[in-house]
């Protein structure tokens, strides 16, 4: 009986010893991490804000409920465009946007989702997880206090809903297009005039007539967002957009702040949502093609000169920021660089593959 309340006391003294040295039990080092992201997208768009759901769920998941991230769509929190303000100044914690929406702040953020006749979502996927492209960004976004993680593609999208066919160059001169990112600088290169509207206000745009064009993504999300009601005519191939990457912005202080576990958790997270959003895209587009085909949406392909025109002011656009823009010049060489090897090997197998097999009747 002596002993039992002997070894009471001793293990009551322990606790207290340790309490006393400042030492905090394990249940204190797992203290509940609550984070608030910011989208620039609406719910309504599933595959793309839903990417960020994707993440959420599975830090969640991998924190055991420690770790929980709320996701708030676009103007709940802060605009669309605002995002990363909201990031940089620490008013939330995380952001999940598309980089080239800030080109305005300095053109090599177009390079972090897409730029005209760029890398497609493979070829980008590569460069960042195996070329440089993640330790470049990381050196060039200190200085907007951000850490950023790759957090979806849309793969190749297509090139825009119209109300009469573009047939020639001189179809581009004068026209008003909703398009994202650094894409509208190349438009307006061409003799295009660019608009940049949030994806939630597009379809009232273009149905009063304040743009003649726009593009958005590819047949899922455009059927939803309904623009084949208004413009019929539906373009193919984006050549601003041949695979356009999403990211997860951290504001470095709250990352620091984060254990190691934590981080891993957030890296591996955002790799889970990058991959299923591409997929959910490829999956979800040939039905959302098919239907619109059935409505009365009349497809085309972009003709030649106008690609020709567009590539040939993109090279010259892009020399020119080189020899004036040190942050442009060293992301681009290195991404040029990449992007060369990268369609000799794809010349050899995927497009010759996917040449041949789109070419059988399945």
């Amino acid at each position: 009986m002596k002993r039992r309340k002997f070894l009471q006391n001793a293990a009551g003294t322990g606790i207290a010893g340790i309490l006393a040295a400042g030492v905090a039990p394990a249940v204190h080092a797992q203290q509940a991490i609550r984070w608030r992201l910011a989208s620039s997208f609406p719910k309504a768009l599933d595959t793309i804000y839903g990417a960020a759901e994707v993440f959420s769920q599975k830090v969640r998941e991998m924190s055991g409920g420690r770790f929980e991230i709320t996701v708030h769509a676009a103007g709940e929190l802060m605009p669309a465009f605002g995002v990363l303000d909201g990031v940089q100044q620490g008013t939330v914690e995380c952001t999940h946007t598309a980089p080239y929406y800030f080109f305005g702040k300095d053109p090599t953020f177009a390079m972090g989702t897409a730029i005209p006749f760029g890398l497609n979502s493979r070829q980008l996927t590569a460069w960042m997880y195996q070329g440089n492209g993640i330790k470049l960004f990381r050196e060039f976004y200190r200085d907007y206090n951000i850490v950023n993680f790759p957090m979806g593609n849309t793969g190749a999208q297509m090139g825009g809903w119209y109300r009469k066919e573009i047939k020639s160059l001189a179809d581009i001169r004068g026209l008003k297009m909703r398009i994202g990112g650094f894409g509208g600088v190349i438009l307006a290169g061409i003799g295009g005039v660019p608009q940049m509207i949030p994806a939630g206000e597009i379809y009232q745009a273009l149905e009063k007539g304040t743009i003649d064009a726009t593009e958005w993504i590819g047949p899922y999300d455009d059927q939803k967002l309904g623009f084949f009601k208004v413009a019929k005519f539906y373009a193919y191939p984006a050549w601003w957009e041949g695979g356009a990457q999403l990211d997860l912005y951290v504001n470095n202080k709250a990352y620091d702040s984060l254990s190691p576990e934590n981080k891993a958790i957030v890296e591996c997270a955002a790799a889970n949502a990058h991959t299923t959003m591409q997929a959910r895209y490829d999956a979800r587009n040939p039905q959302a093609l098919k239907e619109l085909v059935a409505a009365g949406t009349k497809l085309f392909r972009l003709p030649k000169p106008v690609m020709d025109a567009a590539f040939k002011f993109a090279e010259s656009h892009y020399a020119d920021l080189s020899a004036k823009n040190p942050h442009w010049k060293k992301i681009y060489g290195d991404y040029a660089a990449f992007r060369r090897d990268q369609n000799m090997w794809f010349r050899f197998s995927e497009a010759s593959y996917d040449s041949y097999m789109q070419s059988q009747k399945l």
